[in-house]
């Protein structure tokens, strides 16, 4: 990346606007120096699956805010959210992975609780610091022992279908105490012979 070339003092500048091209279109765009000297451009990017876009909006009409924590540079990180619908304002880039977990306690000290979607290693710490971790089960084994719940495949849908199921079951849970509750207040004087 660029502050490594800076850090060795290698000039990235003829090549700069085309790191900016690539960046604007998705593309994480890495630099390659051999002996010191700037040898060339490498643009990588992971494709963008067709269901994320609307995996992102099912998360939204549960009432998630849905944010973009990651370590590619801004550009990228926004092409990529402009894509699949995160607002600019909720994307964390060039976030190294020692600062995900850092990332993840600001939002939880904002009085956010916060589920970190991740499958790579540089997720795990993130993971485990969140409220709930979910890892994909497409990951890396290290994200999945550090996540709460793992989705089988790669498909985001599992998130929103993992908050709807939970949201069900305390619903059932919180009805079932109030029916038990109930009971016991009308029943128990009962078979006491109050009545």
């Amino acid at each position: 990346n660029e502050s490594l070339m800076a850090r060795e003092s290698i000039d990235v500048g003829p090549i700069r606007n085309e790191h900016s091209r690539l960046s604007s279109t998705g593309k994480t765009a890495m630099y390659l120096a051999i002996d010191g000297r700037l040898a060339a451009l490498l643009g990588v990017a992971d494709t963008v699956k067709s269901e994320s876009r609307n995996a992102v909006r099912q998360m939204e009409n549960l009432g998630l805010q849905v944010w973009m924590v990651t370590g590619d540079s801004r550009a990228t990180a926004e092409a990529i959210g402009a894509e699949v619908g995160i607002p600019f304002e909720r994307i964390l880039a060039e976030t190294r992975p020692e600062q995900k977990a850092e990332r993840v306690s600001v939002l939880q000290a904002e009085g956010k609780t916060v589920a970190m979607v991740g499958d790579g290693i540089n997720d795990a710490p993130a993971l485990a610091q969140s409220d709930l971790g979910i890892a994909i089960g497409t990951g890396a084994d290290i994200a999945m022992e550090a996540s709460d719940v793992t989705l089988i495949g790669g498909d985001l849908h599992g998130v929103s279908t993992a908050v709807a199921l939970s949201r069900a079951t305390m619903r059932v849970i919180r009805q079932n105490l109030v029916w038990a509750f109930g009971y016991n207040v009308l029943l128990i004087p009962v078979a006491m012979g109050v009545l």
